[in-house]
């Protein structure tokens, strides 16, 4: 936990991928430019990469220029990686599907990516597949059902949760997004689409947390290959 501006309060839990599989991130909001850097500075005496998520470009151009050149950061995931992760393994069997209805939904869709590319696993993304164009999933939908985990990404209504729901046998996870016009503030029309889905099976992670979603991903994919 981190408290005030003191590197002292600093703790960070190096052992949490031996328990859950899944190595402790770094969720930037209202972590301090100095508060970041002395949590890099343990990762990287222990060697360990890291991966920081909802780092936003105003806050990373405040780190020191030495952490900048060290860090790969990615604007639109608003995401960094500090270290070297595990290179992607392209196997149809450990990937992911990103099915997201509009353009809109992409910042959401790159945390899920660049959380599944810092384990090494590889997906693949189906942007701008609406349902208001069915058309445009169902020229898809065959791609789509090879792979054993879908993660779907949708604003508005999220009337692609139940759509996908009814197409797909794959573990289907839906990530709300807060994109909509007034109805549905802030993702909240979305995220009860999900809940309330008449597709049974439909898994849903809180609002615009693709980390979350990755992270479910993760999860199932280590059971895959455990059994």
């Amino acid at each position: 936990m981190i408290e005030a501006n003191s590197k002292a309060q600093i703790r960070l839990d190096f052992d949490r991928a031996a328990r859950t599989g899944l190595d402790e991130a770094v969720f930037c909001i209202r972590k301090s430019p100095a508060q970041i850097s002395a949590i890099l500075e343990q990762f990287q005496q222990r060697g360990q990469a890291c991966l920081l998520t909802r780092l936003e470009s105003t806050k990373f151009q405040q780190l020191s220029p030495a952490w900048q050149r060290q860090l790969d950061y990615d604007p639109l995931s608003a995401s960094a990686i500090l270290g070297q992760p595990p290179a992607i393994r392209p196997d149809p069997a450990r990937s992911v599907a990103i099915v997201s209805g509009g353009t809109s939904d992409a910042p959401v869709c790159a945390e899920v990516a660049r959380t599944l590319a810092f384990y090494g696993v590889a997906c693949q993304q189906f942007q701008d597949v609406g349902v208001t164009g069915l058309w445009r999933l169902l020229e898809r939908i065959e791609e789509i059902r090879q792979y054993p985990i879908v993660i779907a990404v949708a604003g508005m209504e999220g009337a692609i949760f139940s759509v996908l729901g009814g197409l797909i046998d794959s573990v289907l996870i839906a990530v709300p997004c807060s994109v909509s016009y007034g109805v549905g503030p802030d993702g909240e029309l979305a995220l009860h689409a999900a809940l309330g889905s008449c597709a049974p099976g439909i898994l849903s992670c809180n609002i615009d947390n693709g980390y979350g979603a990755a992270c479910a991903a993760l999860r199932i994919l280590h059971r895959f290959q455990a059994g």
